[in-house]
């Protein structure tokens, strides 16, 4: 007989059972894999974005969905406690831009490996390749789980966390749904998160391959305007890269496709700006043709594609050029449009999306509300982030409240 049982040996189970052990309960941890933190490798490619440095206050904002249910997880277990948490355990850390915090090894092994040693030091006990089928409730109140081969292990406190269904290589892929709605929770329908979109204009694939830094992406969702800064890169289907990434979050549960985006090429300077840096390349380059005239204002490889969005002559001579052409001009660079069809699917997703209900579960304890003894954590609730370490650090917060909660 277990004081608690946890399923899900990702970020927030292996959290969440470590906080339980070190306040005195008698953990196992169940994994379904063969390897403990098996999404925890691939994060930040290969290198654990594992948090981020901004003030834990600020954290909210960067919550995409339920960010004031997040405020006692954060509150309880902040980005400060995880990096002392993480040193402690023999992985330093550093800062990189957007205060993006990695293992200064860039090693995500070596913050599975420190997780690990973590539940060690707390006796946890860890079974692999134990997946779990379903939760045992015996007036509404948990009393353990039974495994897909039949075994039914006891325990008075049972903690989901799961995961949702994005990298369902690495065994997201869904499971922790289907038990709690047998129990009578409700499920939020999952959806990809910081995924890529699809554009329906052909000009974008076959700039495939090609980054834009420091962009600025805009676009109405259910009348809001949202805006978002960062790199973007054009692919084989549309669009990709950080920027592109954080705005999917808002397209994907709020937005109707297609979907429009504005894309200003040049966000550091305003209109004026714009057009005074315009008429110097001219200046500089009369004589030539005006497809030559451009390449101080952008790089070179993208030039080709606003002619084909302009309609405007590139063989023109910068002599010939009218004040419609300039006006054509600055309205692309600032302002050019985009229409997004829709996202890529689930499976390319970094995160999911969707889950369970907040209001079904108490966020101060993320205990349910439903079933006594049953908690959550992680990926498997309905709260995602931007990226930059926020949805890793839900993670961790989110398995040490709900570890600490149990063994209250």
């Amino acid at each position: 007989m277990y004081d608690l049982i946890v399923i899900g040996g990702g970020p927030a189970g292996m959290m969440a059972a470590a906080t339980a052990g070190n306040h005195g309960l008698k953990v196992t941890l169940l994994e379904k894999n063969d390897i403990l933190g098996k999404k925890l490798y691939i994060t930040g490619n290969g290198r654990c974005n594992v948090t981020n440095s901004d003030a834990i206050g600020d954290f909210q904002k960067s919550v995409v969905n339920n960010g004031k249910f997040t405020y006692s997880s954060f509150a309880s277990f902040s980005n400060e406690q995880l990096i002392k948490l993480m040193q402690s355990l023999g992985v330093n850390v550093k800062v990189e831009s957007s205060n993006r915090v990695f293992p200064a090894s860039d090693r995500a092994a070596d913050v599975v490996g420190a997780l690990q040693n973590y539940l060690r030091q707390n006796n946890v006990e860890v079974r692999m390749n134990a997946p779990v089928s379903e939760i045992k409730v015996i007036d509404s109140r948990v009393s353990g789980v039974v495994i897909k081969n039949g075994d039914i292990i006891n325990g008075s406190r049972v903690l989901l966390a799961a995961g949702g269904m994005s990298y369902r290589q690495t065994g997201s892929t869904g499971d922790g749904y289907r038990m709690v709605e047998m129990l009578g929770h409700n499920i939020v329908e999952p959806r990809p998160a910081l995924v890529p979109l699809i554009t329906r204009e052909k000009w974008t694939k076959n700039l495939q391959g090609i980054t834009l830094e420091n962009v600025k992406l805009q676009t109405l969702v259910g009348g809001r305007a949202i805006a978002q800064y960062g790199d973007l890169l054009f692919t084989h289907f549309g669009l990709s890269g950080p920027v592109i990434l954080n705005l999917s979050s808002y397209l994907n549960r709020y937005a109707k496709f297609p979907a429009m985006i504005s894309i200003d090429l040049l966000p550091l300077y305003s209109m004026e700006q714009v057009e005074e840096r315009l008429h110097s390349c001219l200046e500089q380059n009369a004589g030539k043709y005006l497809k030559n005239a451009l390449g101080d204002l952008l790089p070179r490889k993208i030039i080709p594609a606003v002619f084909e969005i302009t309609g405007l002559n590139p063989q023109k001579q910068v002599g010939q050029v009218t004040r419609g052409d300039i006006t054509l001009l600055l309205q692309t660079l600032k302002g050019l449009t985009i229409n997004v069809s829709g996202t890529r699917p689930l499976s390319e997703a970094i995160i999911t999306s969707g889950g369970i209900d907040t209001r079904e579960i108490n966020p101060s304890t993320l205990e349910s509300k439903i079933i006594k003894g049953l908690y959550f954590a992680g990926e498997i609730i309905d709260v995602d982030a931007l990226t930059g370490g926020y949805n890793l650090q839900i993670a961790f917060s989110t398995g040490y409240l709900s570890g600490f909660s149990a063994a209250q």
